[in-house]
């Protein structure tokens, strides 16, 4: 399996701190954040893994280059940001027609890569997706999710003032194929998986909550809690 890590982002919510640092690139316990996923993506057994660029596109790629992957990973800059599905669809001959895993890299997890394989591959019939869950104690800032008896996704609410539950959208997903297709067949170069191409497989998507730490590293506020909660490497 391949892997998307999406790394292009501003960080506005993190300044002053991403006015230098690219926000994939901030560190938890000394470590940035993409170190992170790539150690669990290639630990995970994934073969390669793409990572966009856009904002500070060349401290990325200088960290890139000293990584102990770095040649199992290919970059591609984005100088227009394109959308999480965009990215994916303009780069799709990199998947090659199979199922694939994408992640936001500002996003701190102890994902169990190979679990979240496991369960897509047991997947129901008819489903397309499996996409990352967990419990968050700020439901209102998140996508919340409603699942059947299967754990398949019957509701999707996005930041909703009063939300459905706790469950929400890790922001973490394997995409089969026929994915990629429908993003091309809506006929435009930007895309976006939240809004466009969730609503669409809704009934078609499976749940997988994440058993350990998650946390959406979005503000300056979440990102000293994550330096309080995640346990130190080592």
């Amino acid at each position: 399996m391949r892997a998307l890590l999406l790394a292009a982002g501003l960080g506005t919510r993190l300044r002053p701190l991403t006015d230098t640092v690219p926000k994939c690139l901030v560190p938890v316990h000394g470590r940035p954040l993409l170190d992170y996923w790539l150690d669990g993506l290639f630990e995970g057994a994934v073969e390669e893994v793409l990572i966009n660029t856009h904002y500070l596109a060349d401290a990325v790629a200088h960290h890139v280059a000293q990584s102990q992957w770095k040649d199992r990973i290919t970059l591609v800059h984005e100088e227009e940001l394109l959308g999480t599905g965009g990215t994916v669809l303009a780069n799709r001959a990199f998947f090659r027609e199979r199922a694939f895993l994408v992640a936001h890299a500002d996003n701190l997890t102890e994902l169990d890569v190979r679990a979240f394989r496991a369960c897509h591959e047991a997947r129901p019939v008819g489903v397309a997706m499996t996409m990352a869950l967990f419990r968050t104690d700020t439901p209102e800032t998140c996508g919340i999710v409603t699942l059947d008896g299967r754990g398949v996704v019957q509701e999707f609410h996005e930041k909703t003032t009063e939300p459905h539950g706790d469950l929400a959208n890790g922001a973490v997903y394997i995409l089969e194929p026929e994915v990629v297709d429908f993003m091309a067949s809506l006929g435009s170069r930007t895309v976006d998986l939240s809004t466009q191409v969730i609503p669409h497989f809704m009934g078609r998507i499976l749940g997988y909550e994440v058993a350990g730490y998650y946390r959406d590293i979005g503000t300056t506020e979440s990102l000293e809690r994550a330096r309080r909660e995640f346990p130190a490497p080592g």
